[in-house]
């Protein structure tokens, strides 16, 4: 049976990022596939050591043999249908977390030998990116610095890569009670309001495609 795996690289548990997953989730199973959603943050894992491990000769191919809680994870990820990762941007770039994902999921499976990946099967991948950045500055300033992420899953993962950005999105419930004066609430809750309910679709869409 096609197994879906949905990763949360942000910290908090209820909120944009995780309610996209959650529909990329539904998505999916509506595909037929089994799914499991982790949290990345409960957790306990860092990028990777340099051990090295991995590199030995007659090390077992495609395994990172640091003993944390991403290590099993990273064989649930390689034995899957597909994987989706969702992730808030925090200072221009994916979450502590992501990119720790990626480090250690990457060293694993690419080859010191011929630079490409050791990896005999696909393994599709789901990206969904959450920002405050409105639409217009993404897409001008940030979507070309996000591509080499996306083209490092395609080379590494050798599966099918989607991506999808929600943007102008909603930090707070209440901004009277922070010091936001940056961002006007009016306009976010009206983006919110409209806008978010067709990413949520749209990720739904986008779990339904991978986990085909």
């Amino acid at each position: 049976m096609k197994k879906v795996i949905i990763l949360n690289a942000s910290p908090r548990k209820n909120w944009n990022t995780a309610k996209l997953l959650q529909e990329a989730q539904k998505g999916a199973e509506s595909a037929g596939a089994t799914t499991e959603f982790i949290n990345l943050y409960d957790l306990k894992f860092t990028g990777c050591r340099s051990c090295l491990a991995c590199k030995r000769k007659g090390a077992q191919l495609n395994k990172c043999y640091w003993p944390d809680d991403l290590s099993p994870l990273i064989e649930k990820i390689l034995q899957a249908q597909a994987v989706i990762i969702g992730t808030p941007i925090y200072m221009g770039g994916p979450t502590a977390h992501f990119h720790a994902l990626y480090e250690r999921l990457g060293f694993c499976v690419l080859s010191y030998a011929t630079r490409q990946s050791t990896l005999d099967r696909h393994v599709n991948v789901g990206l969904i990116y959450t920002m405050n950045a409105p639409k217009p500055y993404y897409e001008g300033n940030m979507r070309a610095a996000l591509e080499p992420m996306e083209n490092g899953y395609k080379h590494l993962l050798r599966g099918q890569v989607e991506m999808y950005a929600s943007c102008d999105t909603l930090q707070v419930t209440d901004y009277s009670k922070y010091d936001m004066d940056m961002f006007n609430p009016a306009h976010k809750a009206q983006v919110h309001q409209t806008q978010f309910p067709l990413d949520l679709q749209n990720a739904f869409e986008l779990g339904k495609k991978l986990a085909n």
